[in-house]
């Protein structure tokens, strides 16, 4: 396989590339070649991926393109030079916040690249696409029920309406063009290098330097949480043996309130529960997320393979142990946007 992923330099993107590379138990043999596509945007890091561009420098095997999947040109010259066959579609603007502050680049990457994308897979005889999507297309839960693949969409946010729509135009790609692809949904990941915008490295920061922790509404907002490999796991499986058109979900069967693992990663920090401040909730906060991943173990063979307490240990052992790299992500202008996002409204 020639693969290009998007996007490979956030959160989730560079854990893929370094499942892919590894030991993954999916794959007999890693790829020929893997071209890593990414813009670099605030939450794009190329320190994230630094250990596979040292380990090859020769790029045969590996390959890092600044682009965006916005540019028809980007991404079709991307396509040509490297001989693409598979494209996995990680790119996107992620976080929810910042879609309530201003949707235009959730539609611009999200909507509009998503379609570029497809447009050149067409062009260049793409044989698979896969889109990596979020269970926050399904809306919110009540108490009881799980999501699943037949759960109509009713997305919340601007976010969210972006990636449920991203997910209608690949299926539609599919259906009249007859593109191989397949979509992931998955429930919130958690793991290394996740920019520290999101709620446990969020957290772990700010209780680290003793400062005061922001949970919204009453903090009881549930997340079914799935350890970063796992998802990687689901994507994998997906592209290797997913269904031409098939949508598949992962979760981690670890539902938590948000303010249980705020209250878990003070006990490990040996902080103190009176940092925790309740502020206003957000505009269309979803009270909760779970999936149902039966059909991706039945027809993908999928289970997670880490529990909660084994992915959150790891998870914060792992940020207690790269301090510096959280630090190098906070630019100024993160900075600017929490302290607006996160002060008083």
């Amino acid at each position: 396989m020639r693969i290009m992923v998007t996007g490979a330099c956030g959160f989730i993107g560079a854990n893929f590339l370094y499942f892919l590379f590894g030991n993954n138990g999916v794959l007999d043999n890693a790829p020929e070649l893997v071209v890593n596509f990414d813009k670099l945007t605030y939450a794009g890091n190329l320190d994230n991926v630094k250990a596979l561009s040292d380990k090859f420098a020769d790029k045969k095997q590996y390959v890092f393109v600044h682009g965006d999947i916005a540019s028809k040109e980007q991404v079709e010259q991307t396509l040509k030079d490297y001989q693409i066959d598979t494209v996995i579609n990680f790119a996107a603007e992620s976080h929810v916040d910042r879609s309530i502050d201003d949707p235009t680049p959730f539609i611009q990457t999200n909507v509009l690249g998503t379609q570029v994308l497809l447009s050149a897979c067409l062009k260049f005889g793409i044989k698979r696409f896969v889109q990596v999507s979020t269970d926050e297309v399904y809306g919110s839960l009540g108490k009881d029920g799980l999501f699943t693949e037949t759960t109509p969409l009713d997305p919340s946010s601007p976010y969210s309406a972006s990636k449920a729509s991203a997910d209608l135009l690949v299926l539609a790609f599919g259906r009249t063009y007859g593109l191989d692809v397949r979509i992931t949904r998955c429930s919130n990941n958690y793991g290394p290098y996740q920019f520290p915008e999101k709620l446990i490295p969020l957290i772990f920061r700010k209780a680290l330097a003793g400062e005061k922790l922001p949970v919204y509404g009453d903090g009881l907002n549930v997340r079914d949480w799935i350890y970063v490999e796992d998802h990687c796991l689901g994507v994998l499986l997906t592209l290797v043996k997913g269904k031409a058109g098939g949508v598949y979900n992962f979760g981690g069967s670890a539902e938590r309130s948000n303010i249980e693992v705020v209250k878990l990663i003070l006990k490990e920090l040996n902080q103190p529960e009176s940092l925790i401040t309740y502020v206003k909730d957000r505009p269309g906060h979803d009270r909760r997320y779970a999936m149902d991943w039966a059909l991706a173990h039945k027809e993908l063979g999928y289970t997670p393979r880490w529990t909660f307490e084994k992915g959150i240990k790891a998870t914060l052992d792992w940020y207690k142990k790269n301090t510096a790299w959280l630090e190098s992500v906070e630019s100024g202008a993160y900075l600017e946007f929490m302290s607006k996002w996160y002060g008083e409204r």
